[in-house]
Formats: structure tokens, sequence, C-alpha cells
């Protein structure tokens, strides 16, 4: 019986799973996932991601021992791991689903390359990704940098490959292999910090499923109006499931073209579309990492290479606290800190907060974001930080710079995110809560709120900042200047 070796990696599912698929197709199969951290070069899993594929794995070893096919951990180095399986069990072939960040590129073809000189049979899919980053480019043939262009061309692709339908049943080698138990990889804190992660969460591929039949019967509905609205459950939350792979985009646009043939709601289908425009960002945001590797620490537009970027440990250690004395900012990064993930739009905001407010480098706040996001996805970390910087592809001009107040004000009028995630506030006005440093004197001692005590007050003031950034921005417009007249002079 011909027997395949299928290596897990970011696709802890069984639903859609190209390379487990074709594997069981051609007959028995050993999977295999291997700890090798130290592989992923200057990104390695942060802690919050390793607590969630501490549990995803152990839904995916279970998922596959009901299947009749017990998951086999290994600890890396990832070549000599797979030879030594191949050593063990006489298979003659190797397959994986493929990923996209450099540093895996690069290992695989590596790996790739080494096998097949072995002559060892060894073919990866995809799995990730509605369109390989290859797939999709201009006219020129070179790829895109501005999203709306990219999206159009996708779209206009046609309709992504049917999903792969999850094996019944899978035929494993005889004999017992021996590996570790996934509690040995210690993926876990040894402090136990994660009782708000557990909260949050149901890492694997069930949770993930769940998620997103939760999300396509009623959010989605209201998607496209309440998506900027953090204190209201109108999202998907299916960012850390698509990480690791316990759900498919494919699986995910074929969905939403279900629910959209039964929902009889006026604006359904234009929120269904805006849901995938945002499964089309991470598509974007991979074929930019593909395409430019350097950006996951340098910026796309290099005139920024030359920006005044401040180092102040104080300002950087209290926006990671979320003491900032700017409440939704605040309650953002409170809110990561418990879940281990954070809303959409005030990402934009506490983002726009640490590189234009405080001038600190974006390259902190990504690293930040590695360590204690759920869903740190390299690709879509690097384009959302690039992006708020004005550095990277279809990037929000430097110049715009949000307002901390306004956008608590106009996104979080009745306080509820604030409220929930900053609850020394609870008790201010609607109206002085974004600002409370404006509130009177009567009002704060009602409230229990004492500046400067109970709750910081502002580490900058929004028109000192916005201007000192404004300056910053020229010192590299007035270089890019200078460069283009010595160039054309």
């Amino acid at each position: 019986m011909t027997l395949t070796l299928v290596w897990f990696r970011h696709d802890l599912r069984i639903d859609d799973n190209p390379a487990l698929a074709e594997a069981a197709a051609r007959g028995a199969v050993l999977p295999v996932f291997i700890w090798a951290p130290e592989e992923e070069g200057d990104w390695p899993p942060g802690a919050a991601s390793r607590w969630w594929l501490h549990h995803s794995l152990e839904a995916l070893a279970a998922a596959l021992g009901r299947l009749g096919a017990p998951l086999v951990v290994r600890r890396g180095p990832t070549l000599q791991a797979l030879r030594s399986l191949l050593r063990e069990t006489g298979a003659g072939a190797i397959y994986w689903n493929r990923r996209y960040e450099p540093a895996i590129v690069a290992r695989d073809a590596g790996i790739k390359r080494a096998l097949r000189e072995e002559g060892v049979e060894v073919d990866s899919f995809n799995a990730a990704l509605l369109r390989e980053p290859w797939s999709i480019a201009t006219g020129t043939g070179s790829p895109y940098k501005v999203f709306t262009p990219y999206w159009k061309a996708s779209l206009a692709a046609g309709e992504p490959a049917t999903p792969f339908d999850p094996p019944q049943r899978l035929n494993a080698p005889k004999g017992t292999l021996r590996g570790v138990a996934i509690g040995e990889l210690e993926l876990r804190p040894t402090i136990d910090w994660a009782g708000g992660l557990r909260e949050a969460w149901a890492p694997g591929e069930r949770g993930a499923q769940e998620a997103l039949r939760t999300f396509l019967s009623g959010a989605v509905a209201e998607y496209a109006a309440g998506r900027d609205l953090p204190g209201e459950p109108l999202t998907s939350r299916l960012s850390p499931h698509l990480h690791f792979g316990e759900v498919s985009p494919r699986r995910i646009w074929h969905e939403c073209a279900a629910a959209r043939g039964r929902t009889r709601a006026p604006d359904a289908g234009a929120s269904i579309d805006k849901f995938l425009a945002e499964v089309g960002w991470r598509e974007f945001a991979h074929q930019l990492i593909f395409h430019f590797p350097a950006t996951v620490t340098e910026p796309l537009r290099s005139e920024f290479a030359s920006f005044p970027w401040r180092s102040d440990p104080a300002d950087l250690r209290a926006w990671q606290r979320g003491a900032t004395g700017y409440p939704l900012v605040d309650a953002g990064m409170r809110e990561l800190w418990h879940t281990g993930w954070m809303h959409n739009r005030v990402r934009m905001v506490v983002a726009s907060f640490l590189v234009k407010h405080l001038l600190l480098p974006w390259q902190e706040g990504a690293r930040w974001f590695w360590e204690t996001l759920v869903d740190a996805d390299l690709a879509s970390n690097t384009l959302g930080w690039q992006w708020t910087a004005g550095c990277g592809a279809d990037a929000a001009p430097y110049f715009r710079i949000f307002n901390p107040v306004a956008q608590g004000a106009k996104f979080d009028a009745d306080g509820r995110y604030v409220r929930r995630w900053v609850p020394e506030l609870a008790a201010l006005s609607n109206r002085h809560l974004h600002a409370p440093w404006e509130a009177p004197e009567g009002e704060l001692r009602a409230a229990g709120v004492r500046l400067g005590s109970t709750y910081p007050r502002p580490l900058v003031d929004h028109a000192m900042a916005r201007a000192r950034a404004l300056d910053a921005l020229a010192t590299i417009s007035a270089e890019k200047t200078e460069l283009a007249r010595r160039r054309d002079g």
C-alpha cells in the first residue's frame, strides 16, 4: 500500500485540505506535525499564537484519530525529522500545503529540493488562499500595490476552486510510531495568563465552523454598516481560524455564496460582498509579502527609511499597557491583552496613535501585535502596520492622523466598548467618556475618576502630536524633493 506523509502546518483542519485529500486518494496516510520555531527566522510564533496552536493541535489530533490516522508530533529540525519518518515507515511521498512567509518559503524550497534529490516524491498545494500570490498581476506582469484593482482582477478571474470534501476515513500504516505529546512542546504559558483567551475562543476546526455558521446566520446581514462599531458583535472573528488554517478561504467563499442565496435581508448581499472584500485584503497581504519579502521589517516606500522616529521606552510601555490617557486607545490595548484580539477599527486607531501621536516606529507595534494577537499573521500584520504608517502598499497618507477622541465619539458613541475595557471611566457621561480631561471636576469626582491617579492624563496633546508628526513627514518629503531635483537636474 502506498504511504504518504502529510505534513501539517498552518492547515490544521480536515475539510478542504488538498494535501490530505490527495494523499488519502493514493493510499495510506501518516499525518505529521513538526515543531521547529527556530526555522521561522525572526518571526517564531508569539505567546498568544503558541497558546492557540496548542489547542488547535489537540483538536486536529482528535479529529484525525477519529478518522483512523493518529497525528505524529515530532521536534525539528524539519528535514531531519522528515527523513527519520521516511526511514521508519518506508513512505514514498511527502505532501504539504504551502505557506508564504519569506523564511518559510526559503526553508520549504530547500526541503523540497533535498528530498527530491533523494528520490522522494514531494508535492505541495494551495490550501491557504483563494488565489496563489503569483496568479494575479497587472497588465505589465508586476504585482499589484493597490488593493482595489487587485481585488477587481481577482474577482474577474472567476470563482475560486471548489473545496475538497473532508475524508470520511483514513488508512493509516500499521504499527505505532514514536512521537512527543503535544503538551511536551510547552506551547502554553508556564504562568497561566490565558484565562481571557479561554473565555473568548474555541480553537480548532469545530470552533471555526461554528464561528462561520454563527456569523452567516446573523451578523453578516449588518456587517457593512456595523463592522466599524467595536461595541457590537458584528464581525466574524474568523481571523485566528483562518491564520491557523482551521477553515479555508475557499470554504468561506462558497458558504457566503450559499448564504446569499438563502437570505431575504435587503442589505445582506452588500454586506457579504464587503465581508469577502476583507477576505480579499488578506489575499492582498499575502501577495505583497510574497513579492516584497523585505517589508516584514523595511518600509515598502523607501523614503520612509529615513523617517525620524523617536525612541521612548516609557511611552511604548504606556501604549502596550493601555495607559495612554486616551480611552479608545486604552480600551483596544486592554482588549488585546485580555483576549488576544482587537476590533479592526480600534486596531487602526491604536496603530495610528503609536506611529503618529508618539512617533514610535511601526516595527515596535508590529512586534507587540505579533506577541499578543491570536491571529498574528505575518502578511496581514505587516500590511496593516505599513498601511497605518503610510509607508506601505495602498497606504493611508501619513498626514491622515486619527483623532482618538473623534474616533471614539463616532464609532463608540454610547461608550459600550470603552466602559467594558476601561471600567474606571464607566460612570462618566457619554459626552466626556472619550476625553475625560475635559469633564468638569464635579463630574469626575462623582464618577470616582482622579486623573493622574485612577486613570492617566493623556501622554500627549492631540494638536501638538499632529503638528509634530506633520513636521516629521516634511523632513522626508523635503529629502525626496531634493533627491528628485538632483536626479533630474
